[in-house]
C-alpha cells in the first residue's frame, strides 16, 4: 500500500477578503433600509431628488442585501468550509481572486446604476443585461474554481455541505441565464423576451427559487459545518440530511408559482405552486429540527457562546420562516396576505433572522480564524450585537406583521350598507404610519448592531500577526475508486440470513446507496441538476405551449411609442415598488379598481409589471380616470392633489426632456420580440412627437404649464393608456395583427 503523503496550504486570504466585504456591504445594505423605511414615513426622506427617491432606492437595498451582503457571506463560507472539507486548496489562486474583484465590481455597478433609474424592473434581477452577463462570467469563474478543487480533492466522500453548494451553484447558474433572455435596446436598457402572463410565471419562478437556492441552500451548506464545528458536535442525523437536500433540492422548484394566486396566471399554475410549497414543510423543518439537535448535550455553550446564539436564533427563524412560507401560499391566506406589508415581514424575518444571524454567527467564528487570533476581540460586543439584532428584528418584523394585516383588512371591508368601508385609499396608509415608525426604530437597532460587528472584526483584525501563519497540511492523495458501483447482490445478504427484499429496504433506509453517489461528485451533480430541470419543465412547457393558457384580446392592441417610452420612465422610477398593476377577482378590488384584469391585456407587456405589494393604490385601470392636469399636479406634488400621502415627488419630470433618439430602437427591439408594430417601425420618433404634441396641447387647454418635449408628457400618455383597450373596439382594415402573435414568445 502506497504511503505516499502529499503537502499543501489552504487559501485564507481569499476568505479574509470575502469577510471583509460582507460587513462593509451589510452596512450599506441596512443603512439603505433604514432610509427607505424612513421615506415610508417621513416622504420629505426622499430630498426630492430623482437618485434618492424610495422606487430607486428600494432596489438597491434588495441587491446589497442579497448579492452583496449574503452574497459575500456565502462565497467566505464556501471558500474556507470547501477547502477543509475536501483537504485541497481551492483550484487556482487567480480565479479566487478574480472571483471575488469581479463580484465587487458587479456590486458597484448596481450601486451606480440602480440609483439612476436603470433597472428591468424585475425582482431579485432588475440589474441591466451588460451587468447580467458579467454575473454569468463570474459564476462560471466560481463554478470552476469549486468543482476544480473537488476534481483534486484528497478526501473520496463529499460531506453534506458540499451537497447544498453544488446545489446552489447549479440551480443559480440555471435560473439566472433562464430569468436574463432579453432583447437589448441600447446600452442601459433591454426587454424581456417573455411577456405578460408568461414573464410573471418565469419572474417567479426565478424569484422564489432565487430565495431558495441563493439565499437557503448555501446557507443550509454553511449550517450543516460551521454549527457542528461551533458546538464541537457531530450533526444529529445523516440520513435526515439526505432527505432534507433532495426533497429541497426537487420540491422548492415548484414553488413560484404561489406568489400568482387570484392572478391572470393560469389557475393550475399557481394551484400547483401552493401543493408543493404546502409540501415544503416537511423538508425545511427536518433541516431545522437537525440543525437545533445538533446541539443536544451543548446546549449549556448556548448561554456562553454569542456565535452559537446567533446560529440558535437564526435555525429558529429559518423554521419560522419556512413554516410560515407555505402558510402564505394557501390561496385564502394569500387572499388577504399578499400585496400587503404582511409579505414584507415574512421577508426579512427570513433574511434578517436567518441569513443575518447565521452570517454574523459564521463571520464571529471565522474571525479569529482568519486572523489568527486567540478570539474574537470582545465577546461582550457580540452579546450586545446579538441582544440589539434579536429586539430589532421583533420591533420590525412584528409591527409589519401588524400593518399587513391591517392593510389587508382595510382593502376587503365593507360597511352596513354594502359600500366599502375605506374607498379612499390613502385611509389604509395613514393607518398603518405609526408602524411604519416602529419599523424605523428596529431597522436602526440591526444597523447599529451590524456597526457594532464590523467594528468588532476590525479591532480583531488589528490583532493579527506581524505575518499571517500558513500551516502545511499532509494527506494522502485520493487514489484509486475501488469502493462498489452500485448496491450489492442481494444474494450477498443470504449467508446472514436476510431475504433479499428485506435487504433492499434496509439499504434504502440506512442510505448506503448514497454513500456511493457522494463518491461520484460528477453522478450526483448530474442527479442535482435532473432534478432542478424536470421539475421546472413540468410547468414551463404548459405556460409557454398551450395557447388557453393566455386568452388573447382583439382590442388589446401594443403601446404607441411615446407610451412605450413613458412605461420606461414608469419602470426607471421604480413605481412598480409600490403599486400594482393587477386587479384581482374579488368584489372589494373590482369595487375600487374597476373591470378585473384579464390575462390577454398583457401581451405586449415585456416585461410584465404587476407588482408585489401596494403602498399606493392599483393601476391597471387608470387610464382616462383623471384628467392629464391631475397627473401633472399629482406627479408634481403627491401632497397637493391627495393631502395625506406618502409618495415622492417627481419634479425632475418637468426638467428632463425626451429622449426622442432612443425610441425607434426601443420600438425595434419590441419588434423583434414580435410585437406587431405595424407603420411605427419606420416612423417612431416622428409618431411620438406628435402624440407629445397633442398631450402637449391638451394640458395647455386644461390651463396647465407648457410642458414641451418634458418626460412628464410620455408618462402621462403612458398612465392614460392603461386598462383601457379592453373597452375599446377591435380595429379593422389598418393593417394591425392580431395579438396571438405575441402569445408564444
Amino acid at each position: 500500500m502506497s504511503t505516499e503523503v502529499e503537502k499543501f496550504r489552504y487559501d485564507d486570504d481569499i476568505v479574509r477578503k470575502f469577510v471583509g466585504a460582507t460587513l462593509l456591504w451589510g452596512a450599506v445594505a441596512m443603512l439603505v433600509g433604514v432610509i427607505i423605511a424612513l421615506q415610508l414615513a417621513l416622504p420629505a426622506a426622499n430630498l426630492d431628488l430623482p437618485y434618492t427617491t424610495f422606487g430607486r432606492l428600494r432596489p438597491l437595498h434588495t441587491n446589497a442585501a442579497i448579492f452583496a451582503f449574503a452574497g459575500n457571506a456565502i462565497f467566505a463560507a464556501v471558500y474556507y468550509s470547501s477547502q477543509r472539507l475536501l483537504k485541497a486548496r481551492m483550484f487556482n489562486d487567480k480565479l479566487s481572486k478574480a472571483h471575488f474583484w469581479g463580484w465587487q465590481g458587479i456590486i458597484v455597478s448596481a450601486a451606480l446604476t440602480l440609483p439612476f433609474g436603470i433597472t428591468q424592473s424585475r425582482e431579485y434581477a432588475e440589474l441591466e443585461w451588460p451587468i447580467d452577463l458579467a454575473i454569468a462570467v463570474v459564476w462560471v469563474i466560481f463554478a470552476i474554481n469549486f468543482f476544480g478543487t473537488i476534481a483534486k480533492r484528497r478526501e473520496r466522500h463529499i460531506y453534506v455541505a458540499i451537497w447544498f453548494y453544488i446545489a446552489t451553484i447549479v440551480t443559480v447558474a440555471i435560473l439566472h441565464i433562464f430569468n436574463n433572455i432579453w432583447i437589448p435596446a441600447g446600452l442601459t436598457k433591454s426587454y424581456s423576451v417573455y411577456a405578460g402572463v408568461q414573464d410573471a410565471f418565469m419572474q417567479w419562478w426565478y424569484g422564489h427559487n432565487a430565495v431558495a437556492f441563493f439565499l437557503t441552500t448555501p446557507f443550509l451548506g454553511l449550517m450543516y459545518y460551521y454549527l457542528p464545528k461551533a458546538a464541537n458536535r457531530p450533526v444529529f442525523s445523516y440520513r435526515l440530511s439526505i432527505l432534507h437536500f433532495w426533497s429541497l433540492v426537487f420540491i422548492y422548484i415548484w414553488a413560484g408559482p404561489h406568489h400568482l394566486h387570484y392572478t391572470a396566471l393560469p389557475e393550475w399554475a399557481s394551484t400547483l405552486g401552493m401543493i408543493f410549497s404546502v409540501m415544503l414543510w416537511m423538508p425545511s423543518w427536518g433541516g431545522m429540527i437537525n440543525g437545533l439537535l445538533t446541539l443536544r448535550g451543548a446546549w449549556n455553550k448556548v448561554a456562553r457562546d454569542p456565535v452559537l446564539k446567533f446560529f440558535v436564533v437564526g435555525i429558529t427563524f429559518y423554521g419560522m420562516s419556512t413554516f410560515e412560507g407555505p402558510l402564505l401560499s394557501i390561496k385564502s391566506v394569500n387572499s388577504l396576505s399578499h400585496y400587503t406589508d404582511w409579505t414584507i415581514a415574512h421577508v426579512h424575518s427570513g433574511a434578517l433572522g436567518w441569513n443575518g444571524f447565521m452570517t454574523f454567527g459564521l463571520v464571529y467564528w471565522l474571525a479569529p480564524r482568519i486572523f489568527q487570533t486567540k478570539e474574537i476581540y470582545s465577546k461582550k460586543l457580540a452579546e450586545v450585537h446579538f441582544w440589539l439584532g434579536t429586539i430589532g428584528i421583533l420591533f420590525y418584523i412584528v409591527a409589519i406583521y401588524a400593518a399587513g394585516v391591517t392593510q389587508g383588512l382595510m382593502w376587503r371591508a365593507f360597511d352596513e350598507s354594502g359600500r366599502l368601508a375605506y374607498p379612499n385609499f390613502v385611509e389604509t396608509v395613514t393607518e398603518i404610519i405609526p408602524m411604519y415608525w416602529v419599523r424605523v426604530v428596529g431597522g436602526v437597532m440591526y444597523l447599529v448592531g451590524m456597526l457594532l460587528a464590523a467594528y468588532n472584526v476590525f479591532m480583531t483584525w488589528t490583532k493579527r500577526p506581524e505575518k499571517y501563519d500558513e500551516p502545511v497540511i499532509e494527506a494522502a492523495p485520493l487514489g484509486e475508486d475501488t469502493g462498489p458501483e452500485h448496491a450489492p447482490e442481494p444474494e450477498l445478504a443470504k449467508a446472514g440470513g436476510m431475504l433479499p427484499s428485506a435487504y433492499k429496504i434496509a439499504y434504502f433506509v440506512e442510505a448506503k446507496w448514497h454513500r456511493i453517489w457522494e463518491r461520484k461528485v460528477f453522478k450526483f451533480t448530474v442527479m442535482t441538476t435532473l432534478a432542478v430541470i424536470t421539475a421546472s419543465l413540468f410547468e414551463i412547457i404548459p405556460t409557454f405551449l398551450i395557447k388557453s393558457n393566455v386568452p388573447t384580446i382583439a382590442s388589446v392592441q401594443p403601446y404607441k411609442p411615446l407610451e412605450l417610452y413613458g412605461r420606461d420612465i414608469y419602470i426607471a422610477e421604480g413605481c412598480y415598488n409600490c403599486h400594482s398593476q393587477m386587479i384581482r377577482p374579488f368584489r372589494a378590488e373590482t369595487e375600487r379598481y374597476g373591470e378585473y384584469s384579464k390575462p390577454g391585456e398583457f401581451v405586449y407587456d415585456h416585461p410584465f409589471q404587476w407588482g408585489s405589494r401596494r403602498i399606493g393604490p392599483d393601476l391597471h385601470r387608470i387610464g382616462g380616470k383623471y384628467s392629464h392636469m391631475w397627473h401633472v399636479r399629482h406627479m408634481k406634488n403627491p401632497r397637493e392633489v391627495v393631502d395625506l400621502s406618502i409618495m415622492p415627488a417627481y419634479p425632475h419630470m418637468f426638467d428632463d426632456d425626451i429622449a426622442y433618439d432612443v425610441i425607434q430602437p426601443r420600438v425595434d427591439a419590441m419588434a423583434m420580440l414580435g410585437v406587431p408594430y405595424g407603420e411605427a417601425v419606420n416612423s417612431a420618433e416622428d409618431m411620438a412627437r406628435q402624440q407629445a404634441e397633442q398631450i402637449r396641447q391638451e394640458i395647455l387647454a386644461e390651463g396647465g404649464p407648457d410642458l414641451k418635449d418634458k418626460d412628464i408628457i410620455a408618462l402621462i400618455a403612458y398612465l392614460q393608456r392603461l386598462g383601457t383597450d379592453i373597452f375599446k373596439t377591435p380595429p379593422e382594415g389598418d393593417g394591425a395583427q392580431e395579438p396571438t402573435a405575441a402569445v408564444n414568445h
